[in-house]
């Protein structure tokens, strides 16, 4: 099932990626402040719910390490494909078209954008006590849509390295310039990287995420304390968080695809 694309159009959706990856210049004004008062948030929440998130970002920590109860069935993402109701496999969906799979993951981004704003109001209802259950679920609704999106470029969350290259992408998403720049800096050789990383380099990785999201969302959530008038920031927040990781995912997938086929098609003996 080989794709017709041209040298000259891969390069130019690759133009577009990298100019997309320059206006990423850095932290919102929320998020720029975001940090100073989650000290504030953390002497408003009581002990008990602080431990509840403490365990809840503790059991996160395994899907680096296994993908845990986080790992999607690839089934449904493949469905979406529609091809005359073929069984599909990744080698199949890493041949098709990109028009193709920009379809399909522009389609799960909008069905789980809707989604974290549902959920965001959902649990901005409820104020403080709803809260402490927010980001941990946050965090599970992005790992679900890098996954989705992963899938929809031909590449299998179920391996260990794909799952590190979405942690990195949520890092990306939740960075400030510098961070992005190393980032996109380290995903460039991602695909020589050695798939033997010591284990605590990858939790490390994914430590740092957590507190990124944690530190960034500080004052943003600090809004979603009061009940009912939570369900709107809430919403809102979420709605923009999952957008935020989905379209990193999808412009960093859409690369690594893109140069893949342009090495593909070098002339022998060009570098």
């Amino acid at each position: 099932m080989p794709t017709t694309e041209s040298v000259e159009f891969l390069n130019q959706e690759l133009e577009k990626i990298e100019k997309w990856e320059k206006d990423q210049k850095g932290l919102w004004f929320w998020e720029k402040i975001g940090r100073l008062p989650f000290a504030l948030l953390d002497k408003l929440t009581p002990k008990f719910i602080q431990a509840k998130i403490g365990m809840a970002i503790d059991e996160l920590g395994s899907y680096i390490q296994t993908g845990g109860q986080y790992l999607i069935s690839e089934k449904a993402v493949f469905q979406k494909f529609n091809l005359k109701n073929e069984i599909i496999s990744l080698e199949q969906v890493g041949q098709l078209p990109l028009s193709q799979m920009d379809e399909v993951a522009e389609e799960l981004k909008n069905s789980r954008t809707k989604f974290a704003a549902v959920q965001g109001a959902t649990t901005g209802f409820g104020g403080i006590f709803t809260l402490a259950i927010d980001i941990p679920v946050l965090l599970s609704l992005s790992l679900k849509v890098l996954q989705e999106i992963a899938l929809s470029y031909g590449y299998d969350p179920k391996e260990k390295a794909e799952r590190i290259f979405i942690v990195k992408c949520l890092q990306f998403a939740s960075s400030d310039v510098v961070g992005k720049k190393a980032i996109l800096e380290d995903l460039t050789d991602f695909a020589s990287e050695k798939k033997n990383q010591r284990m605590i380099s990858q939790l490390q990785g994914w430590r740092e995420v957590v507190i990124t999201y944690r530190d960034n969302f500080g004052w943003k959530k600090l809004f979603q304390l009061v009940p009912i008038a939570g369900m709107i920031f809430g919403s809102i927040i979420n709605k923009s968080s999952i957008a935020d990781v989905a379209e990193t995912g999808m412009m960093l997938y859409r690369k690594r695809r893109i140069l893949e086929r342009l090495q593909q098609m070098k002339k022998p003996g060009e570098v």
